[in-house]
């Protein structure tokens, strides 16, 4: 193989890792912009950390198809990923979550704050446990749900509060609230609850409501993502439900015999 082509063949093997760094870059500049932001309170440099969030989550499922598309995938490239989503996915909205919601009223409620970083710990523990189960569990579990919620999706859920209500928390009820919500969503995430997967096979049902959420997100614009999600995870608890009680309306997930759950 002469150096050119060497060299090409290098770069085609980087290029998903690089995606993976620029991830890694939204993930971190969330990071920087909360914790700059976090004795200002300016609603609007929340809502870019949120934005970031997302910027990331573009990026995490870049890297995947560029691997895909240029055949490149390797061990190196999934775990790569693996530690950018434990950063873009776990720290940065817990610290997003921590600045806009107990830091301002810390200054005058010490145990407050307290709560908080504890709440918010627990949140990226959850997600880093999450993680590792995915990894063990790969081709172990079926394809078309997730045991748990994903790990982006707990990160989008806790993001769409601030997307939603930009401004940081002024009272106690408001930063007990987000409490609530990291430690929900953290359960989700570690729960054997399943959720559905982009794997599920398409239908016209999908395409009718994919339609109606760009008509939603039109007329409520950053109310909907917090919506979305409350639908979301409603959605998916009342359909773990109804498989409970035998409904197989929509059928319920393969359970091979070496899922250790």
């Amino acid at each position: 193989m002469t150096l050119p082509k060497k060299r090409l063949q290098r770069a085609k093997f980087a290029l998903p890792s690089f995606v993976t760094l620029l991830s890694i870059a939204c993930g971190f500049g969330s990071i920087v912009i909360s914790v700059d932001n976090a004795y200002l309170g300016d609603a609007h440099d929340y809502q870019m950390a949120a934005a970031l969030l997302v910027l990331a989550g573009v990026f995490d499922a870049l890297d995947g198809f560029v691997a895909r598309a240029t055949g490149t995938s390797s061990e190196f490239g999934v775990q790569l990923d693996s530690i950018a989503d434990v950063m873009n996915f776990g720290c940065a909205p817990a610290v997003l979550l921590y600045c806009y919601g107990f830091v301002l009223l810390g200054q005058d409620h010490g145990q407050l704050l307290r709560i908080g970083g504890i709440a918010s710990f627990i949140f990226v523990a959850c997600g880093a446990l999450r993680l590792a189960r995915f990894n063990v569990m790969v081709g172990r579990t079926d394809p078309k749900y997730f045991v748990g919620m994903p790990i982006t999706a707990g990160a989008a859920c806790v993001a769409s509060a601030v997307v939603a209500w930009p401004e940081p928390a002024t009272t106690a009820r408001h930063a007990y609230l987000i409490v609530v919500l990291l430690l929900l969503v953290g359960f989700l995430m570690v729960s054997t609850i399943r959720f559905p997967s982009s794997k599920q096979k398409k239908s016209k049902a999908a395409l009718v409501l994919l339609v109606a959420c760009l008509a939603l997100f039109a007329w409520l614009t950053t109310s909907f993502f917090a919506l979305f999600f409350v639908v979301y995870v409603a959605g998916t608890l009342a359909l773990n439900l109804a498989w409970k009680s035998g409904w197989k309306g929509i059928a319920p997930p393969i359970v091979y015999g070496n899922e250790d759950l």
